[in-house]
């Protein structure tokens, strides 16, 4: 299928799925007459890489474990483990952005924000 036509059943734009390609994400071939020709089920694969992106997946994530997840015996089970994996990443940085709260509650007041308020 032609770019243009995958671009309207993904649901994006052309310039995005060139994007796409030129990082590795999708691959297409050469057409005789130039044109980029990609298999159908690069519609469903689309899918799934905007629905990684909503669960918080960067690109760079995706396409590291493109192949792994498109090659795995239990997709499910692949995808299980990298949400799990996911998860772990996602509590590590809320524990941190609650220290720097933390820390940035404590300058409140003070005048200084170098600071830290005295707790009595």
């Amino acid at each position: 299928m032609r770019i243009g036509e995958l671009a309207a059943q993904a649901g994006m734009t052309k310039d995005t799925i060139r994007f796409y390609e030129k990082i590795g994400l999708v691959a297409g071939r050469r057409l005789a007459n130039g044109y980029r020709d990609f298999p159908p089920e690069t519609v469903t694969w689309l899918h799934y890489v905007r629905t990684a992106q909503t669960l918080g997946f960067s690109l760079a994530e995706i396409a590291r474990h493109g192949d792994e997840l498109r090659d795995a015996e239990d997709a499910a089970e692949a995808l299980s483990a990298l949400f799990a994996e996911k998860i772990r990443v996602i509590d590590a940085r809320m524990a941190e952005l609650a220290e720097l709260r933390a820390d940035l509650d404590a300058r409140v007041g003070t005048g200084c924000p170098l600071r830290v308020a005295s707790r009595s």
